[in-house]
């Protein structure tokens, strides 16, 4: 009792699903993808099994449309399923049971498939197809904006409760245990509002990626770049404290003693605690040892609490 989009991006090669439902915990159950081969979404009275097996059906050859027909063939309860499929060719194919709860149906378009079922409105698919082709960004961003317009056009009959967003790379890296084929992998297992949640989430990872990319600058001397990644990481989350803290080291690294300590004071006022990290780092970071070395007394005031 759910409703969800799965797409490629025809610009990346990203295959996606996103998800929004009343049920609890929604993501373990009806998101699924796999880089370089597919993404399915499986509802309705659910059988999770459409996931896995579908995924290794598409990465045998078969297209999308094969792989649910399938499926569908084989299950005996496919009457209450609602499945959608996108191969990583971006051919969508989708299934909705005669059984399904109503208002329940998709829309297939160039690459994606939107399907929901238990639905106040029987606009819900078509709104949330319109907002997706619609929609700018990255694929995150426009799996995203489908979800919106689902929500907007009433969305499930008995509210809301959980979300899931999972995007995968357009190949298989071959490291599964490093996170590289998985871009975007996150849920809301229960809150009033999921889709807000959810965002917020987005934006805290698009945060931390931008931050790591500003540490690999660093590393390689580019401190322009350092600075400019850090930036972006602060757009997507204002006043985050683990981002504001490592901000104030780099200020420290760098002889810029009033920054340094402009920013971590703020840090300290929601939890002190973080003054005793910042003393116990010289110890593992060569360029803040080095700055301690050359002034005595610049820990002191670097660490001093606030009043």
């Amino acid at each position: 009792m759910t409703y969800s989009i799965v797409a490629r991006d025809p610009g990346t090669g990203e295959l996606g699903v996103a998800v929004q439902s009343h049920a609890f915990s929604v993501g373990p159950i009806v998101p699924w993808a796999r880089a370089g081969v597919g993404a399915v979404a499986t509802q309705s009275i659910v059988d999770p099994g459409y996931g896995p097996k579908g995924l290794e059906l598409l990465a045998s050859g078969r297209s999308a449309e094969q792989a649910l027909a399938e499926l569908v063939a084989a299950d005996e309860g496919a009457a209450v399923r609602q499945v959608a499929m996108v191969d990583a060719h971006g051919v969508a194919a989708a299934h909705t049971g005669a059984r399904c709860i109503p208002a329940a149906g998709h829309v297939r378009g160039d690459g994606f498939s939107c399907q929901a079922n238990m639905m106040l409105n029987d606009t819900v698919w078509e709104a949330m197809a319109a907002a997706y082709r619609e929609a700018d960004g990255d694929l995150a961003a426009r799996l995203m904006a489908a979800l919106h317009a689902a929500e907007s056009e009433g969305g499930d009959i008995r509210g809301r409760e959980s979300s899931a967003l999972l995007v995968v790379a357009v190949a298989d890296s071959g490291r599964p245990w490093m996170y590289a084929d998985v871009l975007v992998d996150l849920r809301v297992e229960d809150n009033p509002e999921p889709l807000a949640e959810l965002e917020r989430l987005l934006n805290l990872q698009r945060a931390f990626s931008h931050a790591e990319e500003a540490d690999r600058r660093q590393e390689a001397g580019d401190m322009s770049g350092f600075w400019e990644e850090l930036a972006a990481a602060e757009h997507y989350a204002p006043g985050n404290v683990e981002l504001q803290f490592w901000k104030g080291v780099t200020f420290a690294e760098q002889g810029c003693e009033s920054e340094a300590r402009a920013t971590l004071v703020e840090v300290y006022s929601h939890d002190p605690d973080w003054a005793e990290l910042l003393r116990r780092l010289p110890a593992v970071d060569a360029a803040l040892a080095e700055a301690v070395r050359a002034d005595a007394g610049l820990m002191a005031r670097l660490t001093a609490l606030p009043d």
